[in-house]
């Protein structure tokens, strides 16, 4: 059997992940008579007996060569390799080829209940009104759908009107060993911390504005530490001028690396503003290193920390409750709840996405 994998938008982040991941579940299977082959852009894997890598980095110079690719490369690398099945990771199906098709959705925009509009974002708006008519057409004729979390699920169900049993969920399988846990002390109670790129829905400002707030009460030591440069759009560079001007205790550290996260998780408290994920996964990886998390009150986030003790909840755009909660972490009116290790394996996932697909 010959199976193509195709995720060309994969380059860094959450669906970088997805991709090395799965990848990883393939080299790990024992399922010898099955024929890999998967379509990326730039990122390198390595081929084995049965595992072949096809490279296309020129998709990246501009929608009118992703275009071109999704409409006349990739059906005809379908009929090329005599593709008995096609597993997309990058949310819409391949056009024109009579195989069946696995769908994995990961693009939440089309099915938020917030709107960007043209004028404010070109990009999101984009996402949500023309790749996201493609990705409601591709759950349509895809045979099996996949997403990660139940929020999704029933998103997709609602608004592609699909019958509900084409739809699956498959967390991410989080593989890390947790060499460390959260220890709560002056300085970890007192550390923030927010894992997340620029885009304007990851909510970095209601992070800054909590900040110069609690800078304004006077007497409250605090540190915010971003994985961003202060350079990534003009979003970012206005709250970085602003954290300058106002001389807020917020650090710009740029990108770290995955041991560099997972030890942050020890020694800071997670605030996950953003209001639009598919998953959320540091809020999972913060749990699982049983800190404290601070997210905004949305369906993903209540999903991943259902029954999780040190997590608590704000409304995305409220600065002031953000406020109040990293106040009384830091004066210690709010305890830190100690964990069993049994706790922690209630939210393991085992089920791979390969069992869907040989």
């Amino acid at each position: 059997m010959n199976i193509m994998v195709f995720d060309v938008p994969a380059e860094k982040g959450g669906a970088l992940s997805v991709l090395n991941d799965f990848y990883d579940e393939v080299v790990e299977s024992e399922h010898s008579n099955i024929n890999w082959i998967f379509v990326l852009s730039n990122p390198i894997l390595n081929e084995t007996e049965n595992i072949r890598v096809l490279r296309f980095p020129w998709i990246k110079k501009s929608w009118g060569h992703r275009l071109y690719f999704d409409q006349v490369v990739a059906p005809n690398l379908v009929k090329k390799y005599k593709v008995d099945k096609v597993f997309s990771l990058q949310n819409i199906t391949i056009p024109r080829v009579n195989c069946e098709q696995i769908l994995y959705v990961h693009q939440p925009l089309p099915f938020v209940d917030y709107k960007f509009s043209f004028k404010d974002n070109r990009l999101f708006w984009v996402y949500q009104n023309i790749i996201g008519k493609n990705i409601i057409n591709s759950i349509n004729k895809s045979q099996r759908v996949i997403v990660q979390t139940e929020w999704m699920r029933q998103a997709v169900i609602e608004k592609s009107k699909v019958d509900s049993r084409k739809v699956e969920i498959i967390p991410p399988i989080i593989n890390l060993e947790v060499k460390k846990y959260f220890g709560p002390n002056n300085k970890s109670l007192s550390t923030f911390f927010y894992p997340a790129s620029g885009a304007e829905y990851k909510n970095h400002q209601v992070i800054v504005d909590a900040s110069k707030k609690l800078k304004k009460l006077g007497k409250i030591n605090h540190e915010v530490i971003f994985t961003l440069n202060g350079d990534e759009n003009n979003h970012i560079k206005n709250l970085y001028r602003l954290v300058h001007k106002e001389q807020l205790p917020i650090r710009f550290e740029g990108n770290k690396t995955r041991n560099e996260v997972f030890d942050l998780y020890t020694k800071s408290i997670l605030i996950f503003p953003s209001y639009i994920e598919t998953f959320g996964l540091p809020m999972l990886e913060a749990r699982i290193h049983k800190g404290i998390i601070l997210a905004a009150e949305t369906p993903f986030a209540r999903e991943i920390l259902r029954g999780y003790e040190n997590a608590k909840y704000f409304e995305a755009s409220n600065s002031e409750e953000l406020c109040v909660l990293m106040q009384q972490y830091i004066n210690k009116k709010v305890l830190y709840k100690p964990l069993l290790e049994v706790q922690q394996n209630e939210i393991k996932h085992e089920r791979k996405l390969i069992t869907l697909l040989t």
